[in-house]
């Protein structure tokens, strides 16, 4: 049912999240809701981004062919994609892993009764899209669920240790910083986690932009 618009499609290893460092299978979706400052996949959100029409058996034929148990569906924002649902479920019916990169405006799906986790956004004042977030879904968070803060600078981190306090997180699932590459020292990170006592939050770098060059798709 439907076809998806894929802006590419490939293995590599995950850059960052539980996973970091282990190979996955991603599929990158074209089209996002969001445009936010220091958006890095700004190419795959354009209306004129180049995408290849895939539906549920050849998307599921491509993850078999890789060989590979983690799969991982970013963007663009995957949940914008019709029937993202129904590929899930296909995807890991034949035996793979899931984890779904989404942004956080997007309320989380319920109805996922299969192996698969959430790496979701909150996005911070130096985004500009702070205002777009769904708190509805901080309620549908579960352990096996991620919380990713991107921070740009102090206030950022001011605002995610708030959220954080104020939601319990840490308690709920695992929570990330992530400071903007190129932009945040990730020393000045870890000073705020000190300073805050910030236990149970961890500080993650992407490893893809340490390993290849920071603009290059396809890894």
């Amino acid at each position: 049912m439907g076809n998806f618009k894929v802006a590419e499609h490939f293995v590599s290893i995950n850059g960052e999240g539980r996973k970091a460092g282990e190979l996955a299978f991603f599929i990158r979706f074209a089209g996002c809701n969001l445009d936010c400052a220091w958006c890095d996949t700004k190419w795959a959100n354009t209306p004129g981004t180049p995408v290849t029409l895939m539906d549920i058996p050849q998307l599921c034929r491509a993850a078999q062919q890789s060989a590979v148990k983690n799969i991982t569906l970013t963007g663009g924002e995957p949940l914008l994609q019709e029937n993202i649902t129904g590929l899930i479920k296909a995807l890991a019916a034949q035996g793979h892993s899931l984890e779904i990169e989404t942004n956080g405006s997007v309320l989380l799906p319920l109805d996922l009764d299969c192996d698969v986790s959430f790496t979701m956004d909150y996005k911070l004042p130096s985004s500009a899209m702070q205002d777009k977030m769904c708190l509805e879904n901080f309620s549908r968070l579960r352990e096996k669920d991620t919380v990713k803060f991107v921070c740009a600078d102090h206030s950022d981190l001011e605002c995610a240790s708030q959220i954080i306090k104020q939601y319990s997180l840490t308690d709920v699932c695992k929570v990330y910083f992530s400071p903007v590459f190129g932009v945040t020292d990730p020393k000045d990170i870890v000073d705020h986690m000190i300073k805050n006592d910030l236990d149970g939050v961890r500080l993650q770098l992407q490893l893809h932009k340490f390993i290849w060059d920071p603009d290059q798709r396809g890894v």
